[in-house]
Order: structure tokens, then sequence, then C-alpha cells
């Protein structure tokens, strides 16, 4: 009884390998007149046991698809003859669902058999259908992008980026020309589509990849920009160690860039990391001395803000030797004057000693009277530059308040005044 139960399950198991193998077979025949009953048969020998691990099966899962592309590109192609195209969607689903099972059937056909021997029997074709198809993942990530699904956009772009790189390419990738700007484009594609997805961790994924491969020269994508394109990652993701980890990489390596160092610093302040900053900023000015206006003036207005006046004066002086119309150095020295000005102002205001309270409107007349030439000047130049309205009100007010204390100080500063009101009252 128990040998019969054993045949019977035996020939049960033979029975249902046959079945998933003719299933092969009858998808394969079913693909020359129809597709989609082919996709169907072909369904059962994939999750099979018997045929899962299978080059065969998997190669015939991917010519279906690629059969499905072929007929509708043979129509797109023959529109313009024949008045009637293909289904341009039903033609990229066939090239996007061709990719993976190629790849699978070409991973089985490279593991070798019981003698250790490698006969990849379903390569030659594979690889002749994946590089026919090649160019076309970039027509398919145009078409999705105007339809506005960038998540499948990105999927075509990095599909024509990884397709190349496959372990069946390794002896003629030199094929590919991935040297070209069409390649390098297409990357970056990828990158922005993904980015437009709102999909931060594959963003992130793809911006690591194409930061560790060799930036190739082209007119769609400088080699900073991928780098400020992770920090921004980064920071979506409020992932600060990263983001400040990036900012340092693109700083040292692009020292001449006005997004990292900028960030980077304000990252500092912002943690409370002062002296690191203030280190920071020597370095970054000896790398970009060009830079130097807008440098040395935070490196100043750091000092100034711990009231550190005798180191802050030199740095916003450096900062305008470099550039005699460096505005946030003309702003930040002639507030540092009117800052010291207000310190002894209420220092005088506080002593009881005539001849102190003399002395001390004495060297506050000095520091206000020493603002004026920076604050007038940064003040012309918001005007003739024709600046917006929020940027040239506070500097008004500035000087406002500048000629209103020297007034007080018995400096007659009336007509400056009228000017400054008729100049607010007209903003």
């Amino acid at each position: 009884m128990k040998r019969i139960l054993l045949v019977t399950s035996l020939c049960l198991l033979t029975g249902l390998s046959f079945a998933q193998k003719k299933a092969v077979k009858d998808a394969k025949n079913a693909m020359r007149s129809n597709v989609s009953e082919a996709r169907e048969l072909i369904k059962p020998a994939l999750t099979d046991a018997e045929t899962s691990n299978d080059p065969d099966a998997w190669k015939v899962a991917g010519d279906i698809e690629f059969k499905a592309f072929d007929d509708e590109r043979t129509l797109e192609m023959q529109k313009e003859i024949t008045g009637k195209g293909g289904n341009e969607e039903a033609m990229y689903i066939g090239l996007y669902n061709m990719y993976d099972p190629y790849i699978k059937a070409d991973e089985l056909g490279e593991l070798p058999d019981e003698k250790g021997k490698i006969k990849n029997k379903v390569r030659k074709d594979i690889v002749k259908n994946m590089r026919d198809g090649h160019r076309f993942y970039i027509n398919g990530g145009v078409f999705y992008n105007d339809k506005q699904n960038y998540k499948k956009a990105a999927d075509f772009f990095e599909r024509y980026w990884e397709l190349p790189t496959l372990a069946m390419f390794a002896d003629t990738q030199a094929d590919f020309n991935m040297q070209d700007t069409t390649y390098q484009t297409i990357k970056y594609y990828a990158i922005i589509s993904s980015i437009q997805s709102k999909d931060h961790p594959r963003s992130i994924k793809l911006l690591k990849k194409i930061i560790a491969e060799p930036y190739i020269q082209n007119s769609t994508y400088k080699e900073s920009d991928v780098y400020e394109l992770l920090a921004s990652e980064y920071q979506q993701v409020e992932d600060s160690a990263s983001y400040v980890a990036t900012l340092r990489q693109g700083a040292e390596k692009f020292p001449k860039n006005k997004y990292f160092t900028p960030n980077l610093i304000n990252e500092f302040i912002r943690g409370g990391k002062t002296n690191e900053a203030l280190a920071y900023l020597d370095q970054a000015i000896a790398n970009d001395p060009t830079n130097t206006c807008d440098l040395m003036s935070v490196k100043a207005s750091l000092y100034s803000e711990q009231k550190d006046y005798a180191n802050a004066e030199p740095a916003y002086a450096k900062a305008l030797a470099a550039d005699a119309n460096c505005e946030r150095a003309l702003e930040g020295l002639g507030v540092l004057y009117v800052l010291q000005a207000q310190d002894m102002k209420e220092k005088a205001g506080q002593s009881t000693n005539r001849r102190e309270q003399a002395e001390m409107d004495k060297e506050t007349t000095t520091l206000y009277t020493k603002a004026l030439p920076y604050l007038e000047k940064y003040r012309d130049i918001l005007k003739s530059r024709n600046a917006d309205s929020l940027d040239v009100r506070p500097a008004l007010m500035k000087l406002q308040n500048v000629y209103y204390n020297l007034s007080l100080l018995n400096i007659d500063k009336s007509k400056e005044l009228e000017a400054i009101d008729k100049d607010l009252n007209a903003l």
C-alpha cells in the first residue's frame, strides 16, 4: 500500500514538473500571436520549484515582453506610412518588463552545472535584445516625465544608466560609449526625476552612485551640482550628520562654490560652534580669496556678536580692502560703531561725574561719526542698484538713528534727517 502511494506521489510530482515545462513551451508558442495569453501562461513556471530556477523559463518571460515592445515599436515606426501607430505606453511597458526577467535568466545561465562548467545558452539572445532596447529607455523616461509620473520616469532613466554596467556586457561595455554627453545627461535626469517624485532614499542612493563614478564634463550639470543636491536631500530627511558631512566634502572639493561654505558655517553657528566656524572661515578664505568680502564679513559679524569689537573691526576692514563696495562689510562696520556708541551712551547715562560724562559723550560722538560714511555708502549702493525696499528701509532707519543721536549730541543733522524722512515716506 505504501509503495503504491509513493509511486502515485512520484507520478504526481513528475506530472507537475512536466506541466510547468509544457507551460514554458506553450507560452513561447503563444507569444507569436497573443502576448497577453503568453504572459499568463508563463506566470506559473516562474514560481514553480521545478522551473523557477530554469534560465529558459525566465528568458521566455523576457522574450514575451520584448515581443510586446517590438510589436508596438514596429507599428510606431510605420505610422507615417500606414497612418496608424502603435500603443506607445504598451511599448514602454514591454520594454520595462523585459529587463528583470532577462537579468534573472542570465544570472541563472551563469551558474555552473554539476561538472562545474558554465554553459550560458541564453546570454546571446538576451544581450542582443537588451542592447536593441537600450536607447528606448530614454524615450520611456521622457514619455512618463511628460505625464508627470516622475517615479516611472526615474525607473526608465535609471535602467538606461544601469544597463551597460550589467555583467552580461562586461566584455563589450565600451560599445555603449558611456563617456558621451547623452549618457551623462540621462544619469542626471534619473536623479532629478527621483527628486521630483519625492523619493528621498532613492534620490540619495542615486546621488551617492553618481558621485562614486568618474565625472565626465558635460553641458547638463557641473560636478558640484550633485553634491549640492545630496546635501539638500539629507536636509529633507533631517539627517543633519550626513548633511554637514556632505557640506564639508563639497567645501573641500569645490572651495570657490558659493553653496557649501556659507551653509556649513551657518550649521556651525546654529549649533553654537562659533570657534569651529571661525577656524573654518580662515581656511575658506585661504581656499577662495575672491570670496573675502562675504567670508570675512561673516567672520567679523561672529566677533561682533560676542562683543569682541577689537577683532571685529579689522576683520571688516579686510573685507573692505578686498572689495571697497562690499555691502555686508559696509553695513557691518557701520553697525559695529553704532553698537559701541550705544554702549558708551549707556555708560555715560549711568555716570554721575560731569567730566567723565563729557568725555564719554565725546567718544560717543566720535563713534557715531565713524559709522556715517559706511552706512551712507551702503545706502547709496542700495539705491544705485534699485534694491528691494525691504533692504533699503532698514538701511535708512540705521542712518536715521545715527543722525538723530548726533543731533542730540549737538551735531546738526537736521537736513539729513529731513531727507531720510522723505526717503522713508517714499518707500
